[in-house]
C-alpha cells in the first residue's frame, strides 16, 4: 500500500500537484514536494515541502535517500512522480514505484528502452540534427496521468 507520494516538483505541472494532494488527502497518503526552491500548490490539502540546495540532482538525491526500498515480497510504500528518466531508472532499480506526469509508469521492463530513446534524442540534438522538443501539457496528458496514478495507487 502506498503511504508516501514524492513529487520531483521542479518541473511538475500545477494541475498534477493539485490533483495529487487532493487525491491523497482523501486516502490519508502523505505528499512530499522536493525541489531547490519553494513550489506553489493551490489546494488547501496538506503536503510537505522539502527545499534542497541548488546543486545538480539535489532534489533527486534527497528523494532517493528518503524512499523505502522495495522487493517482490515487500513492495515499497513510496511512489515517486518524476519526468527525469535517469532518476526513474535509479528508482526502479531500488524497487520504488515511479511514474511521470504524462501517465507513463516506469518499470524494469520499459526503463532501459526509455533511457535508450532519451540518449538517442540527446545525440541528435547535440549533432544539430534535431532541436530540443518541449511539449506542452494538455487535458489528454493530464487524464492519462490520472489513470496511471490511480492504477498504481490501487494496485499497490
Amino acid at each position: 500500500m502506498i503511504e508516501h507520494v514524492w513529487i520531483d516538483a521542479d518541473s511538475c505541472p500545477l494541475l498534477v500537484r493539485n490533483h495529487v494532494t487532493d487525491y491523497c488527502a482523501k486516502r490519508n497518503i502523505e505528499v512530499i514536494f522536493v525541489a531547490n526552491k519553494k513550489i506553489e500548490c493551490s489546494t488547501q490539502n496538506p503536503f510537505k515541502m522539502i527545499i534542497t540546495d541548488g546543486s545538480k540532482d539535489a532534489a533527486d538525491n534527497y528523494i532517493f535517500d528518503h524512499t523505502k526500498e522495495g522487493t517482490i515480497t515487500s513492495p515499497s510504500t513510496d511512489l515517486v512522480i518524476t519526468r527525469d528518466i535517469v532518476f526513474a531508472d535509479r528508482l526502479v532499480l531500488k524497487g520504488i514505484h515511479a511514474i511521470n506526469d504524462r501517465g507513463t509508469e516506469f518499470t524494469s521492463e520499459i526503463i532501459k528502452e526509455r533511457l535508450s530513446e532519451r540518449d538517442f534524442n540527446l545525440q541528435l540534438v547535440q549533432m544539430g540534427l534535431s532541436k530540443p522538443f518541449h511539449e506542452g501539457y494538455d487535458k489528454k496528458k493530464f487524464e492519462k496521468f490520472c489513470n496511471c496514478f490511480d492504477r498504481v495507487i490501487n494496485r499497490s
